[in-house]
């Protein structure tokens, strides 16, 4: 996909993760301010954990239907996953039952095994990748598209006991480059160590994924989310916009978070990815909603 000066306002957006009202918000101040003319990308996480999973995905829904989102696989779509196929039960964390319970809740099933685990494109001409939680620090952006279909071919397989298999397997025991561990890694991952790849905190020697990354010096930048604890990270590269809109109330405030790069290509253009950047949309979080 290349997005150039002509192209719509491209909205990146952070996860949302059930927070429907939020989402409703930014979508009625994207239709004032751009009227049809936006398309939205989200990071992943769109369900679980907040109240109305079942109307975020309808809405983003619509808007793909038609060409106007782009969302990509997060954990949390994963846990849906893994529920509707039995191969663990709903967990007491886990809000997503109003689409289980739904009327079209196979529709649903075989609609998200089909979203892709990463995004590649250029924005004005610049590269970019939209994940959920990480890149391997080594990756170029070719290897990146490349790892990522190998997984969501799995996924999408019309025959589902291929996407069952590679569900099934624990990430932690999977090969390195293995579509299961390539799956993690887009899904889960926070911190590195030479040996592979964790989701917790960087602790013991690990670091952040994008620390990383950074030494590599890539040529194309990153948007993510899945790291609420860390906040919005806006660095040259990197856009990391979960910023906790569902735990809101867990001594914080939780903020959905939108990230409106530039489209303007005259001259003294900064990267899309440089800094400064206030190139950001939040909508607070209207009540807490993580219990847990």
């Amino acid at each position: 996909m290349r997005i150039g000066a002509s192209a719509p306002q491209h909205i990146f957006l952070g996860d949302v993760q059930g927070c429907a009202d939020e989402l409703d918000e930014l979508l009625e101040r994207a239709q004032q301010r751009f009227g049809a003319d936006f398309v939205l990308h989200l990071v992943g996480d769109l369900i679980n954990r907040g109240p109305r999973n079942l109307q975020a995905l309808t809405r983003v829904r619509e808007l793909s239907d038609c060409g106007r989102a782009h969302y990509i696989l997060g954990n949390h779509e994963i846990a849906f996953l893994m529920v509707a196929f039995e191969l663990r039960p709903l967990g007491p964390r886990d809000s997503f039952g109003d689409v289980l319970q739904s009327s079209e809740a196979s529709d649903w099933l075989e609609w998200l095994r089909r979203r892709p685990l990463a995004e590649c494109g250029e924005l004005g001409g610049e590269p970019f990748a939209m994940v959920h939680a990480a890149v391997h620090p080594e990756w170029r952006l070719e290897d990146l598209a490349h790892h990522a279909g190998s997984a969501e071919a799995l996924l999408a397989d019309d025959d589902t006991s291929s996407a069952v298999r590679l569900l099934s397997q624990d990430p932690s025991g999977a090969a390195p480059g293995s579509p299961r561990d390539v799956l993690g890694r887009l899904t889960c991952c926070r911190s590195v160590l030479a040996a592979g790849w964790s989701s917790e905190l960087p602790k013991n020697g690990a670091e952040a994924w994008h620390t990383a990354w950074c030494r590599h010096g890539h040529g194309y930048g990153v948007v993510y989310g899945h790291w609420a604890l860390q906040g919005l990270h806006l660095a040259p590269g990197l856009r990391g916009l979960d910023t906790g809109c569902v735990h809101h109330g867990r001594g914080r405030t939780g903020y959905l978070t939108a990230w409106l790069p530039s489209s303007h290509d005259g001259p003294g253009r900064q990267s899309r990815f440089g800094l400064p950047d206030d190139s950001l949309w939040q909508i607070p979080a209207r009540r807490r909603y993580y219990d847990f």
